[in-house]
């Protein structure tokens, strides 16, 4: 019955703080777009990015802790196990980019379970998260790069080129990260590359099944009225 109550109580939570949480993941990206855009930028509106930032990690951090307290003893760590984005958004900074996404869930078409809402359901979720992920990465890569010496990713279209090029599994090797915390970023840029891909072509496999399945369909109701399948009113 505790138990019960406390998953109540997370879910409460959860419910109320979902929207601001993705107001403030927005304010996040753009504040932190502009650290690291305009580094030249000084005087009081540097200071207010720099709050902003702050106070967004301070958030989330906050966030993810109560969801844990929240969590019936006995489910702690599973829940940290099943939560990733949610839990790493108080570690880096790429996560918490990466949490303005929920309010997806809440689009009522996405929460059907026909064939074509599913996969308009990943599409969705993998085009979104692909293009966050990728520019969240190459301005955290940027930042990481421009001022160490010898570094040939200085500029944001330095950082989106190698990203993109990353993410694609092509990697030319004309750009490439010379610090830790920029080869730290290569390798998960790396690892989402081959999640991103996967789910893609997986997707394109799925629909030309669907499409092969449905035209043998037609045909094989063709022969067995001897004549001309009916059309389909959407094709």
């Amino acid at each position: 019955m505790a138990a019960e109550r406390t998953t109540a109580r997370r879910t409460a939570w959860e419910r109320y703080t979902a929207t601001p949480l993705v107001v403030l993941g927005i304010l996040f990206i753009v504040a932190y777009s502009f650290w690291v855009l305009l580094p030249e930028e000084r005087g009081q509106a540097r200071a207010w990015i720099g709050w902003t930032l702050l106070i967004s990690w301070a958030v989330f951090l906050v966030d993810v802790v109560v969801r844990i307290v929240l969590t019936p003893r006995g489910h702690k760590w599973r829940f940290v196990w099943r939560h990733p984005v949610e839990v790493l958004s108080a570690v880096l900074p790429i996560f918490r980019a990466l949490r303005v996404l929920v309010l997806l869930r809440e689009v009522p078409y996405l929460q059907r379970r026909s064939g074509n809402a599913v996969r308009t359901n990943i599409l969705i979720y993998a085009a979104s998260y692909a293009v966050v992920f990728v520019y969240f990465i190459s301005l955290a890569t940027l930042n990481a790069e421009r001022d160490a010496p010898g570094a040939n990713i200085t500029t944001f279209g330095d950082a989106i080129w190698w990203a993109i090029v990353t993410v694609a599994t092509v990697g030319y090797g004309d750009e490439y990260p010379i610090t830790a915390a920029g080869r730290f970023y290569a390798v998960f840029l790396m690892a989402g590359g081959i999640a991103i891909v996967g789910t893609a072509s997986a997707t394109i496999i799925s629909l030309i099944n669907e499409q092969i399945g449905s035209a043998r369909d037609q045909e094989k109701q063709r022969r067995s009225t001897g004549g001309s399948a009916p059309t389909d009113p959407t094709d």
